[in-house]
């Protein structure tokens, strides 16, 4: 995949999940579409300005590369699906039903976290070379422990800042039917950090090392 390629994907995606949200909305005078709709092309061009010009790091994430492991590809699995149902269940609560009134500081909250946790999430990804989009050991491009920037102050930073990302989608829809596929997704995500902290420490050379200096791997001074 290219740098042209990666854009178009990105804005692809987008656009397909926006067009979702407004369908199961049932209107197009839906204010928390368009919110939606802007704060994730901001992250789209936001991802690929801050990646563009490492084409090895873009070529890792676009492959699930040898040696992906079998758990890792059915969590992200179930965590397309938990997308998928949050922006159904957003656009038909909040934009159909409108069971969940809109209210213009809780939206405008929601884009605030959301953004936050894409700066973790782009932060992190910058400062490790190895910020792969499955779990595996890098071995071909001579895979090594990143233990500087965020990854001085925990083990998963990426996946924090994914975390705010998705508590950020049901506060700028304003769903309340969207918290619940947005728990689901985020257990996963612990999940997935405990099951890969456990795959670095058998297979990474020197990581075991690492965890004794980083102790934390998702919250500071919490787990």
């Amino acid at each position: 995949m290219d740098k042209l390629q990666l854009l178009v994907k990105g804005l692809i995606t987008n656009l397909l999940f926006t067009t979702l949200l407004f369908v199961c909305a049932g209107r197009m005078d839906y204010t928390q579409g368009w919110i939606f709709l802007l704060a994730n092309l901001f992250a789209t061009f936001s991802n690929f300005l801050t990646i563009r010009k490492n084409i090895d790091l873009i070529h890792e994430r676009a492959n699930m590369g040898v040696g992906t492991k079998r758990w890792d590809k059915l969590i992200l699995g179930w965590s397309a699906v938990m997308y998928f149902f949050l922006i159904l269940l957003s656009g038909v609560d909040s934009g159909r039903f409108q069971r969940t009134p809109f209210h213009w500081a809780i939206s405008l909250a929601g884009v605030v976290v959301m953004l936050f946790g894409q700066i973790l999430f782009l932060t992190a990804r910058n400062q490790n070379n190895f910020f792969s989009s499955v779990v595996r050991i890098q071995r071909e491009r001579g895979h090594v422990v990143c233990e500087t920037g965020l990854y001085r102050v925990i083990r998963h930073p990426g996946y924090l800042g994914m975390i705010f990302s998705w508590i950020g989608i049901p506060m700028i829809t304003t769903s309340i039917w969207g918290i619940l596929p947005t728990v689901i997704a985020i257990f996963l995500l612990v999940l997935r950090t405990s099951f890969e902290d456990k795959t670095l420490k058998s297979e990474l050379d020197g990581y075991a090392d690492y965890c004794r200096k980083t102790r934390f791997k998702l919250l500071p001074y919490v787990w």
